[in-house]
């Protein structure tokens, strides 16, 4: 009996330990931690691509703005220059005349060098949609 009760006291004496240790909240499994990370991975994607978008539109949006006022200026310094030339030439028909040959040219120009324009213009619009 000595032998005994000498194991029970072992064991009671373990018990306030072995308490202690099945009070502290459980590790969650495995399983719900790959839930939780793909979730939040899914949510960190989604606002990525948002962020992504929407600085693309922001950029796109203020590009349009600024040709659409460029082309207004080119517009009215086109008329401006005819107008000039008509009175320098003393004929409406000649000024403007003048302004659509040098139109003219400039296209010329610019469809025999075509190739070597489009490289460029790509490259900037590339590095355009992939700059963050």
């Amino acid at each position: 009996m000595n032998q005994l009760s000498g194991v029970i006291k072992l064991s009671n004496k373990h018990l306030p330990m072995e308490a202690e240790k099945e009070t502290k909240p459980p590790l969650p499994p495995i399983i719900d931690q790959l839930k939780e990370y793909a979730e939040t991975r899914f949510k960190l994607l989604k606002y990525e691509a948002i962020e992504g978008s929407t600085s693309i539109l922001a950029s796109v949006i203020t590009d349009v703005v600024v040709v659409i006022s460029m082309v207004l200026c080119f517009i009215f310094a086109s008329v401006t220059l005819a107008y000039f030339l008509a009175d320098v030439l003393h004929s409406n028909w000649e000024g403007f005349g003048c302004v659509a040959l040098i139109y003219l040219v400039i296209a010329i120009i610019i469809k025999l060098n075509k190739s070597s324009i489009e490289k460029p213009l790509a490259n900037i619009f590339i590095q355009k949609i992939f700059k963050r």
